[in-house]
């Protein structure tokens, strides 16, 4: 298997059993008919394209990694990592694959796909967040727990488990923005700009707002408007109702301050100085017409 990335926690290598192999003790040949996927596989969408490429490859040079399978009581075998090989595999023709046979529990299953699927940033977010939760409802793993398997963050196992509290319709559009996203990384023709994509940051904001009616009516501004993630946090901010921060006051410098306390000593009343760059105000204050009286005669 390839090598872990740096910081991921555990990797393939590290999380399948190293003892009990195929009876040759390596790489065995597999027939594809045999093989089943795996149930707890959180991909769901795979890129023609891609796809395609991979399956050329495969004509030309053959599966270069082999398959991990987890062998089962009826002869057949249980995909545990290698799902794009398998799938690209049958696009090219072949009729069997080579293979390493592990045994695994069905925990294991998942948390291998999942760990794969991350190593090559294959998922999309609403991907990953399923398979978060299939490991925290089905199998009692808390999100730390989580976090140290797929090495990442609790914070984010748990703002990515988040997003599956988001409306439909929103999550169709994050999918659909996610894939955009993977297109506008190509060069694109000259002339033509990317396309709008909906990223995960906009969907978090969304979460702001508790109705999935709500959230909809947000996402349509997004769409028609292309808002930014700031943007979008600021409309949610004004859709929830919260208030924009007030701007702290200004001070006044310390030698505007001294200028005012003289000129109230001289003329006997409040001052106030406004100063800037291009000039200012001074502003006297008086309270009757005897104190108009003495500061005109003061002044004049």
């Amino acid at each position: 298997m390839p090598s872990q990335r740096s910081g991921l926690g555990k990797g393939l290598d590290a999380l399948i059993p190293g003892g009990e192999t195929t009876p040759t003790g390596g790489v065995t040949q597999i027939a594809i008919d045999a093989i089943q996927r795996n149930p707890r596989q959180p991909r769901s969408q795979f890129d023609p394209k891609d796809m395609e490429e991979l399956a050329a490859s495969i004509r030309e040079h053959g599966i270069l990694q082999p398959l991990i399978l987890s062998p089962g009581p009826d002869g057949t075998f249980t995909l545990v990592a290698g799902e794009r090989r398998l799938q690209a595999a049958k696009l090219a023709g072949l009729r069997s694959v080579p293979a390493i046979l592990r045994q695994v529990s069905e925990r294991e299953l998942l948390e291998l796909a999942l760990i794969e699927n991350i190593q090559r940033a294959e998922l999309n977010p609403l991907e990953e967040a399923e398979a978060y939760r299939q490991l925290s409802e089905d199998f009692g793993l808390s999100h730390e727990e989580i976090a140290l398997r797929v090495g990442k963050s609790r914070p984010a196992v748990s703002n990515t488990l988040r997003l599956l509290h988001l409306s439909p319709a929103v999550k169709q559009a994050l999918i659909e923005g996610y894939a955009r996203a993977k297109e506008n990384d190509h060069d694109l023709p000259e002339g033509e700009s990317a396309a709008f994509c909906l990223s995960e940051g906009h969907a978090r904001a969304l979460l702001g707002l508790a109705g999935h009616t709500a959230q909809d009516a947000a996402l349509k501004t997004i769409l028609t408007h292309r808002l930014n993630v700031r943007q979008t946090e600021e409309l949610v901010k004004k859709m929830s109702g919260q208030k924009a921060p007030s701007p702290p006051p200004k001070t006044t410098p310390p030698e505007v301050t001294a200028l005012e306390e003289r000129l109230r000593a001289s003329l006997g009343t409040k001052v106030t100085l406004r100063h800037g760059r291009k000039g200012g105000t001074v502003t006297i204050h008086y309270y009757s017409d005897e104190e108009l009286d003495t500061l005109l005669e003061r002044l004049l």
